[in-house]
């Protein structure tokens, strides 16, 4: 994690030139830091303090266990996610920032119910299917969904396909991830449109239900939940991702029926509901900047996860990081020249309204936010950053200032 840390803190920031008592209940600097030497530190020697502090005093693995240990499965509307959201909120007041707040969201209240079933109905055979309902998922009626599979590898095969050959069925979206991207984020980014809109596309020309291969390059039985989006106003269907093991089964189940001319049949069995929206926030902290105190750089994750999950990588890894950001600050008596504010945000995994509800209040107070660093690609080493810019080449220029700061590590 150290990377991340060490990123986010060099942004903007400069050491205080002489010892000083602390400040709004912050630790006193720790010996041999920056500040407590006395003298303007350089940039390099900045890095390196911040390096020494996250690899031998870093709390952010320890916070992390408390985490998940204590609010596995904080999905939006959850007891679990306002148990985080408290807790967070009082990690940061441990931190004697200048300001810790919440700021009040209304958030989607999807519940999973009972475990979901997927079965293969085979030549008079019944295969379990290892399978999970994505969120946002409707329910199945009575004793479940009984029909036939029609497997597609696009949301365009659907579109082909159309309503006679969809309505009453259920749309298997099979492509995978494609091998051939190094990056695995690429690969998901490139197949997740049948996950996010495959169901709602199959709805729209008469299925009775969805499947979705799960975006996961592992070949197992463990099922991959998400998100499924539908149209304001539109009946959400069941939808399920099932493991690769399991729609490799299937698929084969369907190419050998296609040979002697038959089908295949799956039996779902769902449990979803939505339920009103529900009150949520998203907890903030701060350190004030010492020049340019109205303009703000940004350290966030998002504290909600998937409700079958504890959310370590996703995104307790981002929470935990972004906490250690300010705390590494005080721990060295850094001040940062922009004012340094963590953002942990609610409602990423089902809507983004933590970050939409932010980024609304900003404007109407007329925030200037000059950096903003998000962590959301779990907690691995680190092996670089994405920049980007509205302002031009701005991001080229920073990343060719930064670079030899961090090319001896």
């Amino acid at each position: 994690m150290s990377s991340f840390l060490v990123f986010a803190a060099l942004i903007g920031c400069t050491a205080a030139t002489a010892k000083t008592a602390s400040v709004g209940g912050a630790p006193s600097p720790r010996p041999g830091s920056p500040r407590d030497e006395g003298i303007p530190p350089t940039p390099e020697q900045t890095v390196r303090a911040i390096y020494s502090e996250a690899l031998e005093h870093g709390e952010a693995f320890d916070r992390l266990r408390t985490l998940v240990a204590q609010f596995p499965g904080r999905l939006s509307g959850s007891r679990k996610l306002d148990g985080a959201i408290g807790w967070a909120e009082a990690t940061l007041n441990t931190l004697g920032l200048d300001r810790v707040y919440t700021q009040e969201v209304r958030v989607p209240h999807w519940e999973r119910g009972a475990k979901e079933t997927v079965v293969l109905l085979d030549a008079g055979n019944v295969v379990p299917l290892a399978a999970t309902a994505l969120g946002g998922s409707g329910a199945t009626t009575g004793s479940g969904l009984v029909a036939e599979v029609v497997e597609v590898q696009s949301l365009n095969d659907v579109v082909t396909l159309g309503h006679a050959r969809i309505a009453g069925k259920i749309v298997f979206f099979n492509r995978p991830m494609d091998p051939k991207l190094i990056r695995p984020t690429e690969a998901y980014r490139d197949a997740g449109d049948q996950r996010n809109r495959g169901p709602a596309q199959a709805a729209r020309y008469g299925a009775a239900g969805a499947l979705t291969r799960s975006l996961t390059r592992a070949h197992d039985d463990v099922p991959h939940t998400g998100v499924t989006s539908f149209a304001a106003g539109q009946a959400a269907i069941p939808a399920a991702a099932l493991s690769i093991l399991a729609s490799d089964r299937l698929s084969a189940a369907l190419t050998a029926a296609a040979k002697s001319g038959g089908s295949v049949r799956v039996a779902m069995k769902i449990d979803a509901h939505m339920l009103p929206d529900a009150p949520s926030h998203n907890v903030i902290g701060e350190i004030r900047g010492s020049t340019f105190p109205d303009e703000v750089i940004l350290v966030g994750g998002h504290l909600d996860s998937w409700d079958i999950a504890p959310g370590a990588h996703d995104d307790g890894a981002g929470v935990v990081q972004s906490i250690e950001v300010l705390r590494i600050f005080r721990a060295l008596g850094l001040k940062p020249r922009h004012t340094l504010r963590c953002v942990l945000f609610t409602n990423e995994e089902n809507g983004s309204r933590g970050s939409a509800a932010y980024s609304t209040a900003a404007k109407e107070k007329h925030e200037r936010h000059v950096f903003a660093v998000e962590t959301d690609n779990g907690g691995f080493q680190p092996h670089g950053f994405n920049l980007g810019s509205t302002q031009g080449d701005a991001h080229e220029r920073a990343a060719a200032k930064w670079r030899p700061l961090f090319e001896p590590y």
